[in-house]
């Protein structure tokens, strides 16, 4: 006997690990939207599933204390951006709070989005999307723009030694070389720190090939 739609749509869903964050959409081969739809309101009023807002939904990690375990923002915002095919950019205390230069994790992230601005609640995150411009959604999806945008967060003024070799710890020498290739997207203040930050990896594979 073929299977429900709603036991293939679980099949699929508890092949990923616990934490996973989607949309319907991963789902449309097994069937129209609304039969789509209706197993995953199943799925969740049996608790195998939970819906974080409209559209979005995880398979729930497991705490033998707390119960279920607030999914990543990451995996939310990722989960958003495929729902209405977008562009996302981390951006203001986040993206600091991501490459460790800050120890703020806000109640409210931001990213920037080549969207439609708004808000969306999900358990304890609020995420903004706010819409910006072409040159600041350039990077979007890099270490570069990232980086970028944690900068202009933390402000040219407060940009010093310990700043810099934070990033030069964090970053890679990939990751560096990626700097220096978006730099026209930055700043000027900003490209000047991306090649504070690329000169121990410019050195040290110069070095090596001496």
């Amino acid at each position: 006997m073929a299977q429900s739609i709603e036991n293939r749509i679980f099949n699929r869903i508890s092949d990923k690990k616990r934490g996973w964050v989607f949309t319907p959409s991963y789902f449309l081969d097994l069937g129209n939207r609304a039969a789509i739809d209706q197993a995953l309101s199943r799925l969740v009023r049996s608790g195998d599933i939970r819906r974080l807002t409209r559209g979005i939904y995880d398979y729930p990690r497991k705490d033998s204390t707390f119960g279920d375990v607030p999914p990543s923002v990451d995996r939310i915002s990722a989960a958003l951006a495929e729902k209405d095919n977008l562009k996302i950019q981390p951006s203001g205390a986040y993206a600091a709070n991501v490459l460790g230069l800050s120890d703020q994790v806000p109640a409210k992230v931001v990213f920037l989005t080549d969207g439609h601005s708004r808000t969306v609640q999900v358990g304890k995150w609020s995420i903004k999307l706010k819409k910006t411009t072409p040159k600041n959604m350039a990077t979007a999806g890099r270490i570069s723009g990232l980086v970028i945008q944690a900068l202009r967060y933390i402000g040219q003024d407060n940009v010093d030694d310990n700043v810099i070799n934070k990033l030069k710890r964090k970053l890679s020498d990939e990751d560096k070389k990626q700097l220096i290739k978006d730099m026209r997207y930055a700043p000027v203040w900003i490209g000047e720190t991306f090649k504070k930050i690329m000169n121990d990896c410019c050195f040290n594979n110069k070095k090596g090939k001496s």
